[in-house]
């Protein structure tokens, strides 16, 4: 039953109760009038328990995770590269993650959950603006991600973006990934 629905309480009638049912729920959708009726023969446990306040949906590994571990780690970049900033603020936006490579080249890095080629086009539009800018140019590009679709890898190494997948458990050390096969 497709929401939105609401759901009624009846009592059974006489010939229902014959047959051993002792409850009707009806659960009416809205839009269609469309009916399902559940007979409830028999309770074996019905029990109650308070969970407290609701603390609503919380996604985890959003953008905002990856960032905050990968600045935090940004030696996952390669060896030598350090973070200048996080949110570093073009005319267009912000880059997720401004740092700097073990030669002191800027290195302007956009994080997305699932890579696609979106993500790698809205990076293209930063480095052409950044490149611009005599104090960064030459500004490097790096694609990263915890899934990166074949199309987006494709036309990031084109474009002379590097690639780089993120392993949010692990870098929340709980994943060991030297302990397992794949």
């Amino acid at each position: 039953m497709s929401p939105p629905c609401y759901i009624t309480f009846d009592e059974p009638d006489d010939v229902q109760k014959d047959a051993g049912i002792t409850q009707l729920w009806k659960v009416t959708q809205k839009k269609t009038d469309d009916v399902l009726v559940v007979s409830i023969y028999d309770v074996l446990h019905d029990s109650s328990h308070e969970l407290g306040i609701d603390p609503g949906l919380q996604k985890d590994g959003v953008e905002a995770h990856l960032q905050k571990l990968l600045a935090e780690q940004i030696t996952l970049l390669g060896d030598g590269h350090t973070l200048v900033r996080r949110e570093y603020m073009t005319a267009i936006g912000p880059v997720d993650i401004l740092a700097r490579d073990s030669v002191g080249a800027a290195v302007a890095v956009e994080i997305k959950r699932r890579g696609d080629i979106d993500g790698v086009e809205q990076l293209t539009r930063y480095l052409e603006l950044m490149n611009r800018d005599p104090h960064l140019s030459p500004v490097q590009g790096i694609f990263a991600a915890q899934e990166i679709k074949p199309q987006a890898r494709t036309l990031a190494q084109d474009r002379g973006i590097r690639c780089v997948v993120l392993d949010y458990d692990a870098m929340r050390g709980l994943d060991d990934s030297d302990s397992r096969l794949f």
